[in-house]
């Protein structure tokens, strides 16, 4: 996600023997107005979770103390919803948590699940570690599918092959659950769907749909280790840099790519810190290794438009507000392709119903080093973040209740998926 979180210690846990288990805190969602003499930028600056900021208003999440201080300084806040939802206790050693959210071991056994019984359709690799695995501490592979009818040269790790590509990468953000399970859902109506159904079937015979389902598997780790109240991690775990609490450590694998770096987003305690230099993070090296094999470079300089013959689209999925976010997000300058980009998003929006923005628009900041610029600034293919869910009721947040996936999330967004996928053909031409 591209929200501008730093996050308080007091509701970041530390997946340990003496943490994994411990509830925490109750933190709430609310929107909050600031008096006169205090800023948005000022609470921030002390370390509260702001979301959403519009001027003098925005959205933070907060604890009951949170909520006692902000009001003693004058802000004026209104609850908009829980953080946490009732939900039935997940059993040790299941591979979901929260409801049916799948862990990344769920994740895992569904990838070589497809994978076998697939061999026609589907592709399994490995492409890098996560941070805990390159330090040989445990860890987890970052595995990619790549999903189409099969024949000589496709889904091969070169920019070579005839059918288009659509990446889909999800849960770089640990704490966007929601994220990993439309990438799960994604998969499944691929395999399941061919010979079948007719447009699914065409895509398969075209296209090379990819999916990174959880780019961040040590976070999610994190996450899924209190199965009721989902840990609110974001980062991965990279405690390599020192200097604050475990419960703090990580490094934003959205602020790490090799474009745009930018060393003052924050330190190594903050929810936004880039890592001590571009590409320091394993999980970040194995995205862009990804993107780099797969898509030819049809852009020359920053200021370059891409060559209108690119083929390719590119989403990844972040939570929350109802957002599509369209190149530049490091900058207010416009893209080169500006016009075409946001045509395209929205086109996407007209399925789920969320505005397309760009630079700080929409969100309120920026987002230097975050994947979807490096791949547009870099190989010119049109690339989006997607901000999944609204900012209150049931379905909100960063946690929203398992039920709103079918009921509410995955309606929207298949017919998002599968438009974008068909625009790789030709997503700077004219829009199908």
């Amino acid at each position: 996600m591209r929200k501008l979180a730093v996050f308080l210690c007091s509701f970041a846990l530390v997946l340990t023997s003496s943490t994994a288990s411990a509830a925490p805190p109750d933190i709430a969602y609310y929107t909050l107005h600031v008096p006169a003499g205090t800023t948005v930028d000022d609470l921030i600056r002390d370390g509260y979770d702001i979301d959403h900021a519009h001027g003098d208003t925005a959205t933070v999440v907060a604890t009951p103390t949170d909520v006692r201080r902000l009001r003693a300084r004058g802000v004026v806040l209104d609850k908009t919803g829980d953080v946490y939802h009732p939900v039935p206790r997940t059993e040790p050693g299941e591979a979901t948590y929260y409801g049916g959210y799948h862990t990344t071991t769920g994740h895992e056994e569904h990838n070589a699940a497809v994978a076998a019984a697939h061999p026609d359709l589907v592709k399994l690799y490995d492409i890098g570690d996560s941070w805990k695995k390159a330090q040989g501490q445990s860890g987890h592979d970052i595995q990619a599918l790549c999903i189409t009818k099969l024949s000589t040269g496709d889904c091969a790790l070169n920019s070579t092959g005839k059918k288009p590509k659509f990446v889909l990468h999800t849960q770089i953000h640990a704490r966007e659950i929601v994220t990993g399970e439309i990438g799960y859902r994604w998969i499944d109506l691929l395999v399941s769907s061919y010979g079948v159904d007719a447009e699914i079937t065409a895509l398969l015979d075209t296209r090379e749909l990819w999916v990174v389902p959880i780019a961040n598997p040590d976070g999610v780790d994190v996450v899924a280790s209190n199965p009721t109240r989902p840990v609110l991690q974001r980062k991965n775990v990279d405690d390599s840099a020192g200097g604050c609490p475990a419960s703090d450590a990580g490094v934003d694998l959205n602020r790490n790519s090799s474009f745009q770096w930018d060393v003052d987003q924050g330190g190594p305690c903050d929810e936004t810190y880039p890592g001590a230099k571009a590409l320091s993070e394993p999980e970040t090296e194995a995205i862009q290794g990804l993107l780099d094999t797969v898509f030819p470079d049809t852009k020359g300089d920053v200021d370059d438009p891409a060559a209108a013959t690119t083929t390719g689209v590119f989403l990844t999925l972040h939570s929350f507000g109802n957002d599509i976010l369209a190149p530049w997000g490091y900058t207010n300058t416009d893209a080169p392709n500006k016009a075409a980009l946001v045509a395209l998003g929205k086109k996407m929006g007209e399925f789920t119903g969320y505005p397309v923005s760009t630079g700080d628009g929409g969100v309120g900041y920026f987002a230097p080093g975050a994947t979807d610029d490096w791949l547009y600034g870099t190989r010119g293919v049109p690339s989006y973040t997607f901000e999944i869910g609204p900012d209150s009721g049931t379905c909100a947040g960063f946690l929203p209740a398992y039920s709103c996936v079918s009921a509410t999330f995955w309606p929207l967004l298949k017919p998002a998926l599968v438009y974008a996928a068909k625009a790789a053909a030709a997503p700077y031409g004219q829009l199908p």
